[in-house]
C-alpha cells in the first residue's frame, strides 16, 4: 500500500521463503530523488502509519528502510519552517513519538545515510542493522538545530558520552563499520543482504509469543529510561503482574511447549 511518499507492505503466507514473512509489516520512506528527506505531509504520515500498527492485529514486527541511496537525509530545509515551527507536541503527528508508543519490535534497516532527522528515525528502532555503505551523520551543529527527537540523549547512552560528543560537536560521518564496533547497531552487512537480514530477524521474532514480546520491549525500553535499581523493581513489578493473570491452562501450555522442546533437544543431542 502506498500512502504517500510511505510505502507500506505486508508479508502474506504461501510467497517464496526470501519474502517478507507474514506478520511482518516494511514500511519505506520513498522520496528516493531527494535522499528521502522529509517534508511536514511526510512526517505525519510516516507517524500515522505506526500508529495504525498499533491497533492491528496481523502485524507483529515491523522493518523501516529507506528507497534508493538513502535511508533519509533529514529534514527537507526547503520546508524546514513548516516543521520547525509547527506544533512539535503533537504527538499525532510525531513519527519518533508513535514509534516509541508501538508495541510491535521495530528492526531499522538502514540502507544509506541517515542524517539528523534520518538519524534520530533510526534511534527509535528496537533493533538497528546497516549496510556497509551507511553512515550516520548529526549535523545539527551545522546547520544551527536543536535536536528534539532524543539524538543528544540516546546516542550517548548507546555509544558513550565522549563517541557521541565527536559526532554531534564535529558533524562529521560514522560508518556503519564504525558503528557496529561501537554498539550503534547490531551488525553492518553487504548491500544486498541488508532486507535478507532483516526478514530473517522479523522471522525469528515472529516465531515467538507476540505479547511476551510487546511486554518485553516494554519493560526493556521503560527500564532504560530509570536507574538500575528503580528498573529492577520495574521488571519484578510487571512479571508479578504477568504472572499473577495467567490461568492454569496457561501455565500448562507453557509447560507442553518447554516438554516439546526438550524431546527435540535431546532428539537432537542424541545424533551429535
Amino acid at each position: 500500500m502506498a500512502n504517500g511518499a510511505i510505502l507500506v507492505e505486508r508479508g502474506v503466507p504461501g510467497r517464496a521463503a526470501d519474502s517478507l514473512p507474514p506478520g511482518a509489516v516494511l514500511v519505506t520512506i520513498n522520496r528516493p530523488d531527494a535522499l528521502n528527506s522529509l517534508t511536514r505531509p511526510m512526517l505525519e504520515q510516516l507517524a500515522q502509519t505506526f500508529k495504525s500498527l498499533r491497533a492491528d492485529k496481523s502485524a507483529r514486527v515491523v522493518i523501516l528502510t529507506g528507497a534508493g541511496r538513502a535511508f533519509s537525509a533529514g529534514i527537507d530545509l526547503t520546508a524546514a519552517q513548516t516543521v520547525f515551527q509547527g506544533d512539535v507536541k503533537d504527538i499525532e503527528a510525531d513519527p519518533v513519538a508513535q514509534m516509541e508508543l508501538c508495541p510491535l519490535p521495530i528492526i531499522g534497516a538502514i540502507n544509506g545515510h541517515a542524517v539528523t532527522a534520518g538519524f534520530e528515525i533510526a534511534l527509535a528502532c528496537d533493533i538497528l542493522i546497516a549496510s556497509r555503505e551507511a553512515k550516520f551523520m548529526d549535523t545539527h551543529t551545522k546547520f544551527g538545530l536543536m535536536p528534539s527527537w532524543g539524538l543528544s540523549q540516546k546516542l550517548p547512552r548507546l555509544i558513550g558520552a565522549n563517541r557521541a560528543r565527536e559526532v554531534s560537536f564535529t558533524a562529521l560521518p560514522l560508518d556503519a563499520p564504525t558503528a557496529a564496533q561501537w554498539g550503534l547497531i547490531s551488525r553492518a552487512v553487504e548491500p544486498g543482504q541488508l532486507l535478507p537480514e532483516a526478514k530473517r530477524l522479523a522471522g525469528a521474532i515472529i516465531k515467538n509469543q507476540s505479547g511476551l514480546v510487546s511486554r518485553y520491549k516494554g519493560v526493556l525500553n521503560d527500564g532504560l529510561k530509570l536507574p538500575f535499581g528503580e528498573a529492577m523493581k520495574l521488571e519484578k513489578e510487571r512479571a508479578h503482574a504477568y504472572y499473577s493473570q495467567m490461568k492454569p491452562e496457561e501455565f500448562k501450555a507453557m509447560q507442553n511447549f518447554v516438554a516439546g522442546r526438550s524431546k527435540k533437544g535431546g532428539s537432537q543431542r542424541s545424533k551429535l
